[in-house]
């Protein structure tokens, strides 16, 4: 639905800054809407060792689970 919008406003632009502009306008947040900047939740957050272990896991789970079925 938004490319469908998005061709509708380049076919009424004039010149490319135009389309720019209005690529700009149609992609940009909604008005009021602050950027926040993103913080850690407290206890939800793992360092890279962690992240390093839960990948290895989750791996060798999905190799124990599609065992025998290849293809």
């Amino acid at each position: 639905m938004l490319s469908a919008a998005e061709a509708a406003i380049d076919a009424t632009a004039e010149d490319d800054g135009e389309r720019a502009r209005n690529r700009a306008k149609l992609y940009a947040p909604p008005k009021g809407q602050a950027r926040a900047r993103r913080r850690p939740i407290p206890g939800v957050t793992m360092n890279r060792a962690q992240a390093q272990s839960l990948a290895a896991q989750m791996a060798a789970q999905d190799a124990k689970l599609t065992r025998g079925r290849s293809g």
